[in-house]
């Protein structure tokens, strides 16, 4: 009759969980990875136009009266709001860029 000896009943109690965290640790770091390429996709990706903005902002605010969360006047208001927001936005880097001198070579 076989007998265990020490090291061999924690070692196969160990093991599995020593497996388990080091599965984990991968799978965080993958995770961070994927949050890492997501978010420098976002960041290095153009800014949509305005009124691309505006479009998305109209469907979303039709969700919203749709899913009776906001009333048709509310997102009327919210649609104007957001609008005179992104025209004065547009509008500043308009004058940013066309305030600003030329380059002088020498």
């Amino acid at each position: 009759m076989a007998t265990k000896t020490g090291s061999e009943g924690t070692e196969g109690k160990d093991a599995p969980s020593m497996r388990t965290i080091a599965g984990r640790a991968v799978a965080a770091a993958g995770g961070v990875v994927v949050a890492a390429t997501l978010a420098t996709g976002i960041v290095m990706s153009p800014a949509p136009s305005a009124s691309a903005r505006l479009v998305g902002v109209h469907e979303d605010l039709a969700r919203a009266v749709a899913l009776r969360q906001i009333t048709d006047e509310q997102a009327k208001f919210l649609e104007a709001q957001i609008a005179r927001a992104i025209a004065s936005e547009e509008a500043a880097q308009a004058d940013d860029g066309a305030a600003a001198p030329p380059a002088q070579t020498a």
